[in-house]
């Protein structure tokens, strides 16, 4: 019989650590309502001892998700420990994840603790945790350059005082598949008690093999939890992928043997609604969610696809949720179908109010452009939601004029505190001269640190949708905004990054 392998999603966690990639707690529930409907097993939804913006985005999401598992972090303190059991409490199925560090070098120069002080702690604060939850996991923080001796003994007492998962993180992508593997075999070999938990992977990619990685600690080292985000976002290279880990388990099922409890034909979907959110694109060549990791271009694969598709392709596109017929609405559809065409992209709105405000947006969009794509549902959605919440700028129009031989000039009206101002400018271009318009009046002294624009469909009428990102006072922010002006498309994202960066939730640096 085949083993069960649990998937462990930590998108709203660990991937919102990217710097820029924070989320509203709307944004967030709307992800754990596509995680959910991926069915993914455990939703790691934050680190609820971070700020009240996150212990409200975990207590939403434990509220709301009645089929997967919530998760919050924590340090290995009764403080922490305490606010995730509290943010948890609505759950149908909870989980507590708390850690310390473990290598010499965290223990030293971070924590500045002895080995024995560390064991103590990771010792009573599993204790506590087990009093307030059931389902508690423990990660030993750069647990992989971690003394295999000393991790042996924390692990072996963590256990015994109630861990029922045990996940040995390479914090910082430092490992190799191989060795990673038979480091996972080593421990689950030495310590007496470890049949008692489960164990589990955390892999960073800083060297490109997170999902190698993660997939030796199943296969040599018995691990059956893999923790990934989507897209695999996250902090410096980013994290394990979950599209890749699920996929590769599912087409060389002859070689791992092992069951999952994911619907792989949420998983395109997901993929959009995460880069739309965080403002983080999709390279076209990413496996499995890349706009080209079903394209042949070569003349002899474009035959042998034709003639027969597992000449070229490992994998079937409709079976992780690509579609040929993309367009999905136009100017004549009716509520009723917009609706629908929302659930089955998996967005939820909370109330028919805010139906209505998206299916209004909609109709404004259907009249400047013939085809609505998912793509375009899924930004014009993201879009109302960040209208939707208290914000201090808000886009109202814009003019601007460019031609040859002459600078550019924008003229803006947007709101501030709900008052509409006017900005004007000229710039090197007319997104520039727009930008400075803005910038004109509100003086935030941001720096910008990205610029990117991308298609969201395939056509000169496509919604363009931009990200900029921008940094203040060691504050890392993303906006985004869509529109098939991109000019107005960039005044959008830019007042989004301002309203982002007016949010003081301050977050914690957690374990990788």
């Amino acid at each position: 019989m085949a083993d069960k392998l649990i998937i462990f999603d930590t998108t709203l966690r660990d991937g919102e650590q990217s710097p820029g990639a924070s989320m509203t707690r709307d944004e967030k529930l709307r992800i754990a309502r596509q995680l959910e409907r991926l069915k993914v097993d455990v939703i790691e939804a934050g680190f609820a001892a971070s700020s009240n913006g996150d212990f409200e985005a975990v207590q939403s999401i434990a509220n709301a998700i009645k089929d997967s598992t919530i998760c919050s972090l924590s340090r290995a303190n009764d403080r922490d420990i305490s606010r995730a059991a509290e943010a948890l409490k609505g759950a149908n199925s909870a989980r507590i994840h708390t850690f310390i560090a473990t290598s010499a070098l965290h223990m030293e120069k971070k924590l500045r603790m002895t080995p024995e002080q560390v064991l103590e702690q990771a010792r009573q604060s599993v204790r506590f945790a087990r009093n307030l939850v059931a389902d508690i996991e423990f990660s030993p923080e750069d647990g992989y350059r971690s003394d295999p001796d000393f991790l042996c003994r924390v692990l072996e007492a963590v256990i015994a005082e109630g861990a029922t998962t045990i996940n040995v993180p390479d914090t910082v992508g430092y490992a190799i598949p191989e060795l990673y593997g038979n480091f996972i075999k080593t421990l689950r070999e030495r310590i007496p008690n470890s049949d008692k938990a489960i164990w589990s992977v955390h892999c960073h990619n800083d060297l490109g093999m997170a999902v190698a990685n993660s997939l030796a600690g199943v296969q040599i080292g018995g691990a059956r939890q893999i923790e990934c985000t989507i897209n695999g976002l996250g902090e410096r290279a980013g994290n394990c992928s979950l599209e890749e880990v699920v996929m590769a388990i599912k087409t060389r099922r002859d070689y791992f043997n092992l069951d999952l409890n994911i619907d792989a034909k949420h998983i395109v979907a997901a993929s959009r609604m995460v880069s739309q959110t965080t403002g983080f694109v999709v390279q076209p060549n990413k496996a499995v969610v890349g706009a080209n990791a079903f394209a042949h271009a070569s003349g002899i694969h474009q035959d042998g696809v034709l003639k027969a598709r597992d000449t070229y392709e490992i994998m079937r596109a409709e079976d992780v949720g690509w579609t040929a017929n993309k367009i999905v609405l136009g100017k004549l559809s009716g509520r009723n179908a917009f609706k629908q065409r929302l659930q089955e992209l998996g967005v939820s709105l909370d109330s028919e109010t805010e139906i209505n405000a998206a299916f209004t947006r909609f109709k404004e969009l259907a009249d400047r452009k013939a085809e609505i794509f998912d793509e375009d549902i899924l930004a014009l959605v993201s879009d109302e939601s960040v209208t939707a919440e208290k914000e201090q700028y808000g886009f109202v129009s814009l003019y601007q004029q460019s031609e040859t031989g002459e600078q550019p000039r924008a003229r803006i009206v947007f709101t501030v505190d709900g008052h509409e101002v006017r900005g004007e400018s000229v710039g090197n271009g007319p997104v520039d001269a727009s930008l400075k318009a803005i910038e004109a009046h509100v003086k935030s002294g941001a720096e910008m640190v990205l610029y990117s624009v991308n298609a969201i469909s395939g056509s000169t009428e496509s919604q363009g949708e931009v990200t900029v990102r921008l940094q203040n006072s060691g504050r890392v922010v993303n906006g985004t905004g869509a529109d098939p002006d991109i000019v107005v498309a960039s005044a959008k994202a830019y007042l989004s990054a301002l309203n982002k960066l007016q949010s003081k939730a301050d977050r914690v640096a957690a374990q990788g």
